[in-house]
Order: C-alpha cells, then sequence, then structure tokens
C-alpha cells in the first residue's frame, strides 16, 4: 500500500508524451501518483486520458472543479512540475493562475507543499529574460527549480528529444524535498 502522495503536473512539451512511464517510476517507489495536466497537455494525451486514469487510480484532471464539488485526489505530499514550459514558468511566477495545475501550484506555495519544478524549454525560449526572472522567483518562494547545471538544460530548437528528458532527476528531487517536510 502507497502512503505518499505525489502530484505530477505536465504541461505540453514533447517529454508530457512519456509522462505514464514516469508515472510507472514514481508507482514502484511507492507513490500514489494523481496527474494534472495544463489544457494543451490534455489535449495533446486526449487519446490516452482513460489509460492514465486506471494507471494512477485517480480521474486525471485539467480544469478547475465547480465550486461545492468535492476534491477527487488525496491531499498532496509533494508536487512535481515537468515538464513545465516556458508558459507555464511565466505564469507561476506572475501569480496568473488561469490553468488549474498553474493555480495548484501557485497556491500550494502559501500553503507550504513541497514543490519541485523542472522546466522543458528550447534554447530560444531560455534567451528571454523573464524565464530567469520568472526561475529566480519561483526560488525564492521555496520552489526547488532543476534548471541548468544540474537539472535540465535547454537544446536547441526543435532539436529535442522526449526519451532524453531526465524524468528520473525530477522524480529523485521530489522524493527528497519530500522526506525533508
Amino acid at each position: 500500500m502507497t502512503s505518499r502522495t505525489l502530484y505530477l503536473f505536465a504541461s505540453a512539451a514533447p517529454p508530457t508524451f512519456e509522462v505514464a512511464r514516469a508515472i510507472e517510476t514514481a508507482q514502484a517507489d511507492g507513490w500514489d501518483v494523481c496527474l494534472g495536466l495544463t489544457p494543451t497537455a490534455a489535449r495533446w494525451l486526449s487519446d490516452s486520458l482513460d489509460g492514465l486514469a486506471a494507471l494512477t487510480g485517480h480521474p486525471v484532471r485539467s480544469e478547475y472543479k465547480l465550486p461545492g464539488e468535492p476534491d477527487v485526489w488525496p491531499k498532496a505530499d509533494v508536487i512535481l512540475f515537468a515538464p513545465a514550459t516556458f508558459n507555464s514558468i511565466n505564469s507561476w511566477a506572475l501569480g496568473i493562475t488561469s490553468s488549474f495545475v498553474v493555480g495548484v501550484v501557485a497556491e500550494g506555495i502559501g500553503k507550504g507543499i513541497p514543490t519541485v519544478a523542472m522546466p522543458c524549454v528550447n534554447a530560444a525560449y531560455a534567451t528571454h529574460r523573464q524565464l530567469n526572472r520568472s526561475i529566480t522567483e519561483l526560488r525564492e518562494q521555496g520552489i526547488m527549480v532543476l534548471y541548468g547545471e544540474g537539472g535540465f538544460e535547454p537544446n536547441p530548437s526543435g532539436s529535442g528529444s522526449p526519451q532524453g528528458y531526465p524524468w528520473g532527476l525530477a522524480l529523485e528531487a521530489a522524493k527528497q524535498k519530500a522526506d525533508r517536510a
């Protein structure tokens, strides 16, 4: 029986197509996984959503629940937002919570939920100054952001491989963050 809950959130980036493998790895390590997706990521995985819900044992969420509806997920012990796109990282840091997963991680700061983020951006996005400002802001608020040396390093535009995304690094960081909480 699993005793800890991992909220695994993903934006629409190529590694999202490998999210089932990441879920299975986390489950093998004893995590109860709840999967949340940005609306575009949910559209990308639309043919897989039922299978991903069966894999996790929880509904896959990409929208806010309606007022008065019960929360269908257990409380998170840790949140891992990976892959987190340029848009998601910047929205989060700026407090723009128009998507469910960004709203949860933004609120998670105030709730003290241990959170890890690993961006997935290409080198062109990485040159935009707002990305570094946003990463700095999130780190200053206690978010472990795996970016740069020892984390995700941007590839030239169009050259990245979903299989090359360091899921293991992200999952291990989430485990360590939860263990320290």
